[in-house]
């Protein structure tokens, strides 16, 4: 809401679409709370609940029709996950619904939530945190948002993102640490090692009993650790410490299947 108030006035006009937490969160701020475009919002905000239809989507695209460059209104969007587990299996996210509104008016909504560092610097300002660290489980917001605001990530491997797509992920959205689940914030983290072979010039990355091999282009496993997060964390340290791109190695099945 901070982003929010910062185009507005008391008792404007917003056009939500989403759940009833945006609508009382609005309210709180005396804004005042419109559903169509023809009640002429001065800013629309976007957030997710499953209950959002084709025409909410469509009233929003009627609202942002004018880019902000010429005089639209602003558009604030909650957060961009693209996706969600639900208990079905992965279904469409807000990232999606707000894709869909942009695709009918050509504009970039501004997120307030993750990936951007909004809502991260709001949170270390208002526990006034001296070592803050975001705990996720996705890469392209969580981890994301946290590297983007400057502070420590961590990484648990029990949602959207696996092993694959860690240890394949971009440097920008590459965690501080990794654990299997939140009871690892609560044990200590087993070192990693790093042993240099002269003669072949393989490099050896240990965690636990889990090992693997970076010989060249190639990165293999060799041993697989008691703890599937031992294994992924000794190849993500064989693939992030290569002296080129995650495309440019070759990467075992075995590894891309963790």
């Amino acid at each position: 809401m901070r982003l929010l108030a910062s185009h507005l006035e008391p008792g404007d006009p917003v056009l939500v679409v989403g759940g009833a937490g945006i609508v009382v969160e609005v309210e709180a701020r005396g804004w005042r709370v419109v559903r169509t475009a023809a009640e002429r919002p001065r800013a629309v905000v976007q957030g997710f609940h499953p209950s959002v239809g084709w025409q909410e989507l469509a009233e929003a695209a009627f609202a942002l029709q004018a880019p902000s460059a010429d005089g639209g209104i602003p558009w604030i969007a909650t957060n961009g996950d693209w996706t969600i587990p639900v208990a079905g299996g992965i279904a469409p996210g807000n990232g999606t619904l707000v894709s869909a509104v942009h695709t009918a008016v050509g504009r970039l909504a501004e997120f307030a939530g993750k990936p951007e560092r909004h809502m991260y610097d709001v949170a270390t300002e208002r526990f006034a945190a001296a070592s803050p660290a975001m705990v996720g489980d996705r890469l392209d917001t969580d981890i994301l948002g946290a590297r983007r605001a400057g502070i420590r990530s961590i990484m648990v491997l029990t949602g959207v993102d696996r092993g694959a797509s860690l240890i394949g992920a971009d440097e920008t959205m590459r965690p501080d640490h990794v654990i299997e689940d939140l009871r690892g914030l609560a044990e200590p983290i087993a070192p990693l090692r790093e042993t240099f072979e002269r003669s072949t010039g393989d490099t050896y990355f240990e965690v636990g009993t889990a090992a693997v091999r970076r010989s060249g282009i190639d990165i293999t496993l060799v041993r697989a650790g008691a703890r599937p997060v031992d294994t992924i964390r000794a190849a993500c340290a064989a693939v992030w410490t290569a002296d080129r791109a995650v495309l440019g190695l070759r990467i075992s099945d075995e590894l891309l299947a963790l």
